[in-house]
């Protein structure tokens, strides 16, 4: 079912049992799959490179490993058996497009005993990962392997256009025949690295029909969780930066709607989520310590292989959830509901299942009897938009920036609010010294009005006094910082002047009013005859 062990324990249980598939000893596969792929890969470097071509991919080839020895391959104390190695030419393609050199690879796999993990699904597939962290190997049903055979054409066109994905990168297909058996495996990246302890790991698919780990799932030292489970645990999902965010879901998007075109359906996204927490530190140092350093991986060495790399994330601290921990091992930061800073590596796997008949029958089955939308097994383009959905609603969230503090906003707009209120005032006296000398010029063009503005110069209906406006001009300069406050009704800092054409009538006010400056001018009873009385309010 699932490669959610690839963080299991390394055949941790019980050390005397070794485990069996199709009836073969784990340790003569284990001895078989490094005969194997040494032998084709060394052989494979003989052959000049060349572009792909389309038989490539439907390309078999076989060899025979005899206990004793050949003239071409090495002896063995294991039962004879024939290698065969699938579409060798597009695999080396596929390794050397993510940066994996053949002298790498062979080091990686044949140089130490591989490990064997635990397997938490129900499909009996047997994993081992290679002592430096970087490949995982998994043994696959025939159909499965028939079906990646298939596939290879189309994930040779999507890795062309986008190597960063969160879909899982084979790196090699092959089989091994012994005593009437077909044992296939297949060669991929490593999701979780063994040397990051994960304090949860989940295998989400959307769905919540019977998705909760089962009990026996739940007594193991490093249980692998699933939805129902992690919407107990997580109920508000992870949250990360609007970057990482964004980056995160696309790449999500556009995985699905590959693995849509392909018809593939009921595949996971494998989550493992290792807490950032001084109190665990102690307790991960104490395991550290059991593995030697010489052997412990600094970082991974294959392209694109990190959580991080693979959804094209920048690796920017955005809202100061990056922290300076230099052994992330490409780990995406994140935080928890709880404030916890997180990091997390995921990948999409077990993409291997397609909707042929048995998965419609399988569909329509559940379907009558349970509700046919919360079932696992689905039409492709409805998995992918439930997947999605469920990714991005319940999973992963976006951090909201926050919002500046009222009083700050308060604290800064005040001397602006002063000054704009003095520019205001002194531009408004100015105006009105300018429009009394000019009725005070035209009035002595006229002999006939000379005395009566001489005489009328304290009249207010006539001329307006001067003394309330620079009152307010005074206050306006004097006003205190603790009594000014902005209103909120008022978001544009942006001053409206309503005035008539007539001047200032004869008095003026200040006042300061629940977060509102309003300077207002009165008329005198004369000028309330005028349709176009003078009215001069400033609103800040």
């Amino acid at each position: 079912m699932s490669s959610a062990a690839e963080n299991g324990d390394a055949a941790p249980g019980k050390q005397n049992e070794e485990k069996t598939y199709k009836k073969t000893a784990s340790s003569a596969i284990k001895g078989a799959i490094q005969l194997g792929i040494g032998y084709t890969v060394g052989n494979l470097t003989s052959k000049p490179e060349r572009d792909v071509l389309m038989q490539d991919f439907y390309v078999v080839e076989s060899v025979f490993l005899p206990s004793e020895g050949s003239n071409l391959t090495p002896a063995h104390h294991y039962p004879d058996f024939r290698f065969k190695t699938y579409a060798p030419l597009a695999f080396r393609y596929f390794r050397e497009l993510f940066g994996i050199k053949p002298d790498d690879y062979l080091y990686s796999i044949c140089s130490e005993p591989l490990i064997e993990l635990s397997n938490p699904g129900a499909s009996g597939s047997l994993f081992f990962v290679t002592s430096d962290d970087e490949f995982i190997i998994k043994t696959v049903q025939h159909k499965e392997a028939e079906f990646l055979q298939k596939l290879l054409p189309g994930y040779y066109m999507n890795l062309n256009q986008n190597p960063r994905t969160l879909l899982p990168k084979f790196y090699g297909l092959y089989c091994m025949q012994s005593g009437g058996i077909n044992i296939r495996i297949v060669v991929m990246n490593n999701v979780l690295p063994r040397f990051m302890r994960m304090h949860f790991t989940y295998d989400l698919k959307g769905s919540t029909y019977k998705r909760r780990a089962s009990r026996k799932e739940r007594e193991k030292s490093n249980p692998t969780f699933k939805d129902l489970d992690f919407l107990q645990d997580m109920h508000e999902g992870l949250y990360f930066d609007t970057e990482t965010y964004n980056a995160l879901m696309k790449t999500l998007q556009r995985d699905c709607r590959v693995l849509e075109s392909f018809k593939i359906m009921d595949y996971s996204l494998l989550l493992g989520i290792h807490i950032l927490d001084h109190s665990l530190k102690e307790k991960e140092d104490e395991t550290s310590q059991n593995v030697p350093d010489a052997k412990r991986p600094g970082m991974q060495k294959v392209l694109y292989s990190t959580a991080m790399e693979s959804i094209q994330g920048p690796g920017k601290s955005g809202d100061g959830i990056i922290t300076e921990n230099p052994d992330t091992m490409g780990g995406i930061p994140a935080k928890s509901h709880k404030g916890e800073k997180l990091l997390l590596f995921m990948g999409i796997i077990d993409i291997l299942q397609s909707y042929r008949l048995m998965k419609k029958l399988e569909h329509s089955w559940k379907a009558l009897v349970y509700d046919g939308d919360t079932v696992s097994v689905h039409r492709p383009s409805f998995y992918a938009d439930r997947f999605l959905k469920f990714m991005n609603s319940r999973v992963f969230k976006k951090i909201q920036a926050l919002k500046a503090s009222p009083s700050k906003k308060r604290c800064n707009s005040i001397a602006a609010l002063k000054a704009t209120s003095q520019e205001i005032v002194s531009s408004i006296s100015q105006e009105w010294k300018d429009e009394k000398h000019d009725l005070l010029t035209e009035g002595q063009s006229f002999s006939s009005l000379d005395e009566e503005a001489l005489g009328s110069r304290h009249r207010p209906d006539l001329v307006p006094s001067t003394p309330s406006l620079f009152e307010a001009a005074s206050l306006a300069t004097t006003i205190s910082s603790s009594s000014l406050y902005v209103n909120e009704h008022y978001p544009h800092d942006r001053t409206t002047l309503y005035s008539n054409s007539k001047g200032l009538p004869s008095s003026s006010t200040f006042t300061l009013e629940e977060g509102t400056i309003y300077l207002t001018a009165e008329p005198s009873a004369l000028e309330m005859q005028d349709d176009n009385a003078s009215v001069l309010d400033v609103y800040l």
